[in-house]
């Protein structure tokens, strides 16, 4: 496959560039920067020096793209519409990291981030892969999920597509890495403002919300309304997601378990650490994979998830790739088997 990344100087263009250097049917043909453009990627990302020797080019002439069979766009939200109509007009498949094509109501879109969305007609697939393969299988633009999202969604499927909670009681608290800000400067991502310290932000604000809601109220049936606070923590990358919900009366311990069982025993990158784990970012640091644990706290009623995935894989470029390898009919492992890195 000729694959072609729009903004590869991020950290998920880097990151598929990473992951993709080990894919057996995956060709680079173009990488664009708009910053960097004419400079070499390995002067920029030094750790991959020797397994690519591109010149970052420009995206002005996107038609140059079209010799493409897939093009990812990693580019920050209200860019990737133009690029996405254009190429998938001349037939390339398009996988937008960003929130572009994400949301099924566009105005939903428009109201979180502020932006008109221009190609409302792209019938796009929201890539969450493991719960919605048969769509990403026949999608020509996918709109790969968000860090926080793949988290927290996955740790909630089987309680509310199983019926097992009350829905208005959804609380999510979840920690993500600084990568997760990206890698442009920022005063809030400097190392003096986060070493040694732990913040919550957007609390009732965060864009994450209403995708969260879109999947959880597909899965329901029904409009799922939730808490969601976000919080940055000292580490480079990784995502921790803790969500709580009070379970409907009768439910059981071991409802709950099966639940998980059987939405997701034969699911590869889905690891279940069952009633009384204790996923932890480390554990999940460098692959697509997505640990969860639940406990049941009998004197509150409440059901308490923990989800743990690498934000720059899981929660990007990898689910990115496991989007490619499904659209393109390959084994859906291809590219991604590696283990975690640990320490």
């Amino acid at each position: 496959m000729k694959v072609s990344i729009i903004g590869a100087t991020g950290y998920t263009g880097e990151e598929l560039l990473r992951i993709l250097a080990n894919h057996p049917q995956a060709e680079i043909v173009h990488i664009t920067s708009e910053s960097q453009t004419g400079t070499a990627i390995q002067s920029i990302y030094p750790h991959i020096t020797g397994f690519y020797d591109k010149t970052l080019e420009s995206m002005k002439d996107l038609d140059k793209l079209a010799d493409s069979d897939v093009a990812f766009i990693a580019l920050p939200h209200g860019h990737a519409m133009e690029a996405g109509k254009r190429l998938s007009a001349q037939g390339v498949k398009i996988i937008d990291l960003g929130a572009d094509y994400r949301f099924r109501d566009v105005g939903v879109y428009e109201q979180w981030y502020k932006v008109p969305h221009t190609h409302p007609e792209a019938n796009a697939v929201y890539g969450l892969t493991e719960l919605n393969r048969d769509a990403v299988k026949e999608a020509t633009i996918v709109g790969n999920p968000g860090c926080y999202t793949t988290a927290s969604i996955l740790a909630l499927a089987p309680l509310v597509s199983c019926q097992l909670i009350e829905l208005h009681t959804i609380i999510v608290d979840a920690k993500s890495g600084v990568s997760g800000a990206g890698r442009s400067l920022s005063l809030g991502s400097h190392f003096t403002e986060v070493f040694e310290n732990l913040k919550a932000y957007n609390i009732a604000g965060h864009r994450h919300t209403p995708e969260i809601e879109q999947a959880l109220s597909l899965l329901a049936g029904e409009p799922v309304i939730l808490s969601f606070t976000p919080h940055l923590v000292p580490m480079a990358r990784g995502i921790l997601s803790t969500c709580y919900a009070s379970l409907k009366a009768g439910v059981t311990a071991s409802q709950v378990d099966e639940a998980f069982q059987s939405l997701y025993q034969e699911e590869y990158f889905i690891r279940l650490l069952g009633r009384g784990g204790y996923p932890s970012t480390k554990q999940t640091r460098g692959s697509n994979f997505c640990d969860l644990g639940w406990h049941i706290d009998s004197r509150t009623n409440r059901v308490i998830v923990v989800s743990a995935i690498d934000n720059l894989v899981k929660g990007a470029a990898g689910q990115a790739v496991q989007n490619l390898n499904v659209m393109f009919g390959l084994e859906e492992r291809t590219g991604l088997e590696q283990a975690p890195l640990y320490p």
